[in-house]
């Protein structure tokens, strides 16, 4: 799975507390658009992210992270793209906390989505989940309003599955070989087969004593902030000495978390039977 639109640069705001209504003004107008961009044809069919933000709050959930694409037209900073990740007002500071991630654009950028998330507090890293787990993407065209409401009872009905899938990850230990196994394919994932600047080893090294552990959640977690953050010493492709970079762009790290998720999904399918 992959975001539909690119974001580039953006404005941002992260808080351990839920976002005020205010905050979100200022740093993600376009959150609270009335209406499409004036280029939009009448085909077009207006998605408002505000209505389905007030939804779920109704439902207990509150944003802690929001952005939005600058643009350099200030006449679409109401209506670019802008994206939401919402916990449950409970949990916001939660040791291992599901998440909805609201994906909507009223100019044109991209489809709504809403995609389900993981976030885990001792690294502070959003996981982004699988491909078993599916998404929900309405384009804007027709009668959607009703779509999209019943799409974020969906998505808020997977995350029972998403806690048990932790669980038998973290009932699983990997041997040494299988760690190995799925920090080369993650290596290749992110880097590709030709030159890899950093070591398997490397990537399972753990930041933190809470991921020295060898179950198959701990060590998907260890690849997956090594590879989010960078900083590892390494070589080019021509020698030199270098540090990985991390990956700021929302696609790419959306795209390197799902394929992450996926990736430890096989491990579990196949050293579970």
């Amino acid at each position: 799975m992959r975001l539909a639109s690119r974001f580039g640069r953006i404005n941002q705001i992260r808080r351990d507390r839920p976002l005020t209504r205010e905050e979100l003004m200022l740093h993600v107008p376009s959150v609270f658009s009335e209406d499409k961009h004036a280029s939009r044809s009448e085909r077009y069919s207006y998605i408002p992210t505000i209505t389905l933000l007030e939804n779920l709050q109704r439902e207990g959930f509150e944003p802690f992270f929001a952005c939005q694409s600058r643009v350099r037209d200030p006449e679409r900073r109401e209506h670019t793209k802008h994206l939401l990740r919402l916990r449950q007002a409970g949990q916001i500071n939660g040791q291992h906390v599901p998440e909805i991630i609201i994906l909507n654009s009223h100019g044109g950028e991209s489809s709504f989505q809403l995609l389900p998330g993981y976030f885990r507090s001792v690294c502070t890293n959003s996981l982004v989940c699988g491909q078993s787990f599916g998404e929900f993407r309405v384009p804007h065209r027709g009668n959607v309003a009703e779509k999209v409401i019943e799409g974020a009872y969906e998505v808020l009905g997977v995350f029972d599955l998403m806690e048990e899938k932790r669980d038998a990850m973290e009932s699983l230990l990997l041997p040494p070989p299988a760690q190995h196994a799925l920090a080369e394919a993650a290596l290749t994932y992110r880097f590709g087969e030709e030159h890899q600047p950093v070591t398997t080893t490397q990537i399972l090294t753990p930041r933190r004593y809470e991921d020295r552990r060898d179950d198959l959640w701990s060590v998907f977690n260890r690849c997956q902030e090594n590879l989010l953050k960078g900083g590892l010493p390494g070589r080019t492709a021509k020698g030199k000495r270098s540090h990985t970079r991390a990956v700021n762009g929302i696609e790419g790290d959306v795209k390197l978390n799902r394929a992450l998720w996926v990736m430890a999904e096989n491990m579990m399918n196949l050293l579970g039977k």
